[in-house]
């Protein structure tokens, strides 16, 4: 019988590139990173080569351990620091470059900007490249879980009488630590400032957010209005289960021939209504047209977005499902009413037609195939607060997908193109 001798000496010689396959999916990220103008981050390295201080890291293998460890489904920048020493494909992108959690932390929620562009970049490549056609786009919201508590919601009053607290606990530290700077260490201190400081900020915003949550009650509910001291920009929503958690509404917006993201937000609110139109307008400010055809859910079918989005200059054909009649159920909902403006009627007698149900099932296997795919790839809780932050989260998603898929796509097209040569 074979035994394990893990005690045997052995001598190993290899280099990290010799341990990745060639057609490991690291190379393909890598090869996508190179790719790309990162003029942006380079001028923002405060580092020089060759002066006094440490090098720093080149924003490609910080850009690649990303979107790598974002395709592996890794969303915690301590998980992928540890990867960083244990696991092989993130050894190699870091080609014996040391990382640590912070750095990845902080590259991870601090050039949205920059993602964004490189979104509206590469969508705007795989349009002149003929892969990406803007001609359908579906669109689909996903409620995501925030990093808060749902016992982190306070009302004003409350949020009011724990800000008095913070602030004046803020202050008894400071004075501890100017007429006793002996009594404990004075790093301790500090950070018990720091942390009481950085408290009455969360309280500070969530008061500042506590118009808007108001507005989003009815008149007779403002006073039921809750922000939470953890993430003031979550909001407590229906979940797909059905029960309510802190979260926040992730808009995905995908070519539906190429199941390419092409637009992204996220908003604090449970509803969908009213996003249509400015995603719409998002594809007009990053790609210089607005779609052909919007597909999009009940939850979308506003009947103001509806108008906006036929108005010369935008043209776009709205296909979302006609709520029922609420009063006269036997009333046919495909047709309009006396007071539906031409927009608004055109719809409802478009969405009755066979070629409009037909045309609508490209949604649910865009949309919500691209919604999943998220999911498995570990966007089920953020991490990070603030919709800005979480915004930044959102787009390294859309790039994983697209990167991706563009390969598939890529790859069909130079099968199509021998294939066709054969054939000739």
């Amino acid at each position: 019988m074979q035994l394990p001798n893990r005690c045997q000496m052995r001598m190993q010689v290899h280099s990290l590139d010799a341990l990745l396959s060639e057609d490991h999916r690291a190379r393909l990220v890598w090869e996508y990173v190179q790719g790309l103008d990162m003029s942006p981050l380079y001028r923002e390295i405060r580092a020089v080569e060759g002066r006094a201080g440490r090098d720093p890291i080149d924003p490609r293998i910080l850009m690649a351990l990303w979107l790598y460890a974002t395709l592996d489904g890794v969303g915690a920048a301590r998980e992928v620091d540890r990867l960083c020493k244990d696991h092989v494909a993130y050894q190699w992108i870091c080609g014996g470059v040391s990382v640590n959690y912070h750095t990845l932390s902080d590259f991870r929620v601090g050039h949205g900007e920059f993602l964004d562009e490189l979104l509206t970049g590469s969508v705007a490549g795989l349009l002149h490249q003929g892969l990406v056609t803007l001609n359908r786009v579906a669109q689909d919201g996903v409620r995501v879980r925030a990093s808060a508590g749902a016992g982190s919601f306070r009302r004003e009053p409350t949020l009011n009488e724990c800000h008095k607290q913070a602030q004046q606990q803020v202050e008894n530290l400071r004075k501890e630590l100017q007429e006793d700077p002996s009594a404990t260490s004075k790093r301790q201190k500090a950070a018990r400032q720091r942390a009481a400081a950085e408290r009455s900020e969360r309280i500070k915003q969530a008061l500042a957010q506590m118009p808007k949550a108001q507005a989003a009650k009815k008149p007779q509910d403002k006073d039921k209005a809750r922000v939470s001291t953890t993430d003031p920009e979550a909001r407590v929503m229906k979940m797909g289960d059905g029960g309510f958690r802190p979260a926040v509404n992730v808009q995905f917006a995908s070519d539906t021939a190429a199941q390419i993201v092409t637009g992204v937000d996220v908003i604090n609110s449970g509803s969908d209504q009213g996003q249509m139109a400015p995603m719409v307008e998002q594809h007009r400010q990053r790609y210089g047209k607005a779609p052909g055809e919007m597909l999009a859910d009940g939850g979308f079918a506003r009947k103001e977005d509806i108008e906006k989005l036929a108005a010369p200059g935008v043209g776009t054909t709205v296909y979302a499902p006609v709520g029922e009649p609420k009063k006269h159920k036997e009333r046919d909902r495909y047709q309009p009413l006396p007071d539906d403006s031409q927009p608004v009627a055109q719809w409802k007698r478009r969405m009755g037609t066979p070629a409009a149900k037909e045309i609508y099932k490209d949604r649910a296997s865009t949309a919500e195939c691209v919604n999943a795919i998220a999911r498995n790839r570990g966007m089920r809780q953020f991490v990070v607060r603030g919709l800005k932050k979480i915004r930044a989260v959102v787009l390294w998603f859309a790039l994983a997908h697209n990167l991706m898929r563009a390969a598939t796509l890529r790859s069909l097209a130079a099968l199509r193109a021998q294939t066709a040569v054969t054939a000739w």
